[in-house]
């Protein structure tokens, strides 16, 4: 899909966004985050390559007019056009598939990891990866490697359905690398993982700079998916070691990575990421856009605003809610936000837990609002209990609105909130319980903390500083004064341990 191009004005760098299922086909934090980009640098001309499901999902957002092509590539839709290679062609392909694997299983042959992905990167180029890992070949190559003596996986038997289910995750998540990569200016990643893949082919065949901005940790969010992915350990084994090493990889090679907190920060520094590359930039609201929300709801109410996603643990909410109620049994719980398509069963299961813990009447699931700011106002204390976040637009639209809050304490929370609103631990019913009624007894300590609040954020959290620093960076990357040509060689690092996330093989 195209868009008609907008003007570009003399001498501007041409960026190219590099998103997956996020912006312009969904809603979101991390596209409200684009949307403010692309609106708040009309000089610039952007393109869009987005990562996303089927490839038949509308558009969100209308892009404005210095946003020219959108090119959506589709993960789990009609494959890419191709045809399966032979000879000569199929024996290199396979041998540096097999290096690839090699790097995925044996921490000894990860330094191999790099190489062999553009290696593969110029087979699917050629429109030759995709027919290549649908075939037979791609099995019988996992399957040799699994066999080896030495290799931790082995002793957990791998299957012939191993190495399917495995050889055809693989498949999917390499898709993005059969898309057209940008040719010039500068290629910016909106998170790690499969939407970086035409940025580090850009980088390969045309020196285009990569910018990697990570708002969660796409590593750290990867591995609380897989906890209880129905697969195998030696189908998790090949995933994780491949989103790990694409992790280390896109840190390694990007001439610069833009945290929006410290607590990424110091997982991309444990991943390999050369400290003199990172710069942290923190998401900005425009508090003109937020004001303060006004008068407080009559019945004391708890609030929230997102995608309702596991992610976002509206479980922990609910649990901790019908605590508060049993000390305030007037109280009321509004959750506004869409469902994602596919999410509709874990909607439904915290809709039962609602019910089955009593309380389904004073739990409203509003879906999408107008207004965003209508689901601040409606609350007495605005809540947060996501398992995983960067710098959340929700917390600090919520402050621009000067109401008070309660989140968990979860990448950059902390950071945004200081102490203007209550931080308590995650996937603690109890602890976010025991915040909530704390404030909704205060009325005082509420109005105090709003105001606090708003101001943090025109003092530090701005979209006019957030712009400013990200045109100077776009500016600075085309002009080439940071270069990812000098980066020292990878240094292998194991991955930071993932609290409470349990074992990855259970």
């Amino acid at each position: 899909m195209h868009i008609p191009q907008g003007a570009r004005r003399a001498g501007a760098p041409r960026v190219t966004l590099l998103t997956e299922g996020t912006y312009p086909h969904s809603h979101g934090g991390v596209s409200v985050w684009c949307d403010q980009l692309v609106t708040g640098m009309p000089d610039i001309r952007f393109d869009v390559i987005a990562v996303t499901g089927t490839g038949r999902e509308p558009l969100a957002w209308e892009p404005p007019r210095n946003v020219g092509d959108v090119l959506s590539v589709p993960m789990w839709g009609e494959p890419p056009a191709g045809h399966a290679p032979r000879g000569r062609s199929r024996k290199r392909l396979a041998a540096t598939y097999e290096t690839f694997l090699e790097a995925l299983l044996d921490p000894a042959a990860e330094h191999r990891f790099g190489p062999a992905l553009h290696g593969l990167a110029r087979a699917a180029a050629d429109g030759l990866l995709g027919p290549f890992l649908r075939g037979d070949t791609a099995i019988s190559v996992l399957t040799s490697v699994w066999r080896r003596p030495g290799l931790a996986v082995r002793e957990a038997r791998p299957t012939v359905h191993d190495a399917l289910t495995a050889t055809g995750l693989l498949e999917h998540a390499l898709r993005p690398l059969a898309a057209p990569p940008p040719t010039e200016g500068v290629a910016h990643a909106v998170s790690g993982g499969v939407a970086v893949l035409p940025g580090l082919a850009a980088l390969e065949r045309h020196g285009v700079p990569l910018l990697l901005t990570e708002h969660g940790v796409y590593l750290r969010e990867r591995y609380l998916g897989y906890r209880t992915a129905p697969y195998r350990w030696p189908v998790k084994a090949v995933i994780l070691g491949f989103f790990r090493l694409l992790a280390e990889e896109s840190y390694r090679r990007a001439a610069l990575i833009t945290p929006g907190n410290r607590y990424n920060r110091l997982w991309e520094e444990e991943g390999g990421a050369d400290p003199a590359a990172i710069r942290t930039v923190y998401n900005g609201v425009d508090p003109a856009a937020f004001p303060p929300a006004g008068p407080e709801p009559d019945t004391l109410t708890l609030s929230w605003a997102g995608r309702v996603d596991p992610i976002k643990d509206l479980e922990t909410l609910i649990r901790a809610f019908a605590l508060v109620r049993d000390r305030l049994p007037t109280a009321r719980l509004r959750l506004f936000g869409g469902t994602p398509r596919g999410g509709e069963a874990y909607r439904e299961r915290c809709e039962a837990l609602a019910a089955s813990l009593g309380h389904a009447e004073a739990v409203s699931f509003e879906g999408r609002v107008d207004d965003i700011r209508d689901a601040y106002a409606a609350g007495n204390v605005v809540m947060l209990s996501s398992i995983s976040e960067g710098f959340p637009f929700t917390l600090i639209e919520a402050m621009s609105c000067g109401r008070a809050t309660v989140s968990t304490d979860v990448g950059g929370v902390r950071e945004a909130v200081g102490d203007t609103g209550l931080v308590v631990p995650p996937r603690d019913p109890e602890a976010m319980a025991a915040a909530a009624l704390e404030l909704l007894a205060d009325a005082g300590r509420r109005k105090a903390m709003g105001e606090a609040a708003r101001l943090r954020v025109i003092e530090q959290f701005t979209l006019r500083q957030t712009i400013d620093t990200f045109r100077a960076i776009y500016h600075e990357l085309a002009d080439g004064r940071s270069s990812a040509e000098a980066r020292p060689a990878r240094v292998v690092v194991p991955a930071p341990a993932v609290t409470g996330t349990g074992s990855l093989a259970g």
